[in-house]
């Protein structure tokens, strides 16, 4: 298998997902981001980000790309063996496939009876690389926000990605790995909702406004306790039990939304990014809304913030 080039550290990896009416656009997207000099695309699972990172994998040519991740109980392991080395040879070893197990209201909608995350995550990594005929498998990223999956990460796995995860604990989570997040060849990513607009009050409400289902996880609102938010998480859930759910984003602090995501003028996201690279995220995911717009206006408010840092190539 040949190597993939490296990537240039200057510029931070995006989030794209494929819609309905606009995947032409999308994959014409993915190639813009790779000229531009990112350093990498990751697809989450909405829209299938696997048949999306295909479709990457045959239309761009240097930049790295993943899930970020695939509900690893929407398919048989045989057909993610399958697929996932297919996309891993003829991307020439550019894909990273990201897996976690999800949350309570996916494992409701697909109809799955699951076990404990940890025994499962590790039963399928496992059975992924027993899959006989399948050829060569990519790195394997898991899906971790709490301590002990982030240990499985470190022990089973090349790499692990948080969403939403809070700078300030970051220090705390990498320490769980017990030092595998100092290998550079171990992939650490953090998706990280992102609005960049010169009206901060307006990037922030938009910030909230993602983020208000994933306080509803239990979850999260579990890992964001353990990250200091212990007031935040308490008085969202009094609100969810009272039925007051119009009440949660203005329960989410400044201080927390600052922690956990970017939002303001071009510099100042620019300013995050380095933050989120300094904590020791030596892949920061950014995962763009507009305040103006839908995703099209998303990504050129991006491309017009990073067009003149270190490490693009646009212009």
């Amino acid at each position: 298998m040949t190597t993939a080039p490296p990537q240039h550290d200057g510029l931070p990896a995006v989030s794209l997902a494929a819609v309905p009416g606009r995947r032409r656009l999308t994959l014409d997207l993915a190639a813009e981001i790779e000229r531009r000099g990112f350093s990498g695309i990751y697809c989450p699972s909405m829209g299938d980000g696997l048949a999306l990172c295909e479709a990457i994998a045959l239309c761009t040519e240097r930049i790295r790309f993943g899930t970020s991740i695939v509900n690893i109980y929407t398919r048989h392991v045989t057909e993610f063996a399958h697929t996932a080395s297919f996309i891993h040879e003829v991307s020439r070893g550019r894909f990273r496939f990201g897996v976690g197990v999800g949350h309570a209201p996916a494992h409701a909608r697909l109809g799955v009876t699951v076990g404990k995350p940890l025994s499962d995550i590790r039963s399928f990594v496992d059975e992924l690389k027993a899959v006989p005929g399948a050829g060569e498998l990519p790195p394997i990223v898991l899906a971790t926000l709490r301590d002990r999956m982030i240990a499985t990460a470190a022990e089973i796995g090349d790499g692990m990605v948080f969403a939403n995860g809070a700078r300030s604990h970051m220090a705390h989570s990498l320490a769980a790995t017990g030092g595998r997040a100092a290998d550079p060849d171990f992939f650490v990513g953090n998706m990280i909702p992102t609005v960049i607009s010169d009206d901060r009050d307006l990037a922030a409400a938009r910030n909230r406004k993602t983020l208000s289902r994933y306080v509803l996880l239990p979850n999260y609102r579990n890992y964001w306790k353990a990250a200091g938010y212990v007031e935040e998480m308490e008085a969202v859930e009094q609100a969810v039990e009272q039925g007051e759910m119009d009440r949660i984003p203005g329960l989410l602090s400044d201080r927390w939304l600052a922690d956990c995501t970017l939002f303001g003028a071009a510099a100042e996201v620019r300013e995050g990014v380095e933050r989120w690279f300094d904590a020791g995220i030596g892949t920061p995911i950014l995962v763009p809304s507009s305040a103006a717009g839908n995703q099209i206006k998303a990504f050129e408010e991006l491309f017009a913030a990073f067009a003149q840092a270190p490490g693009s190539r646009s212009g």
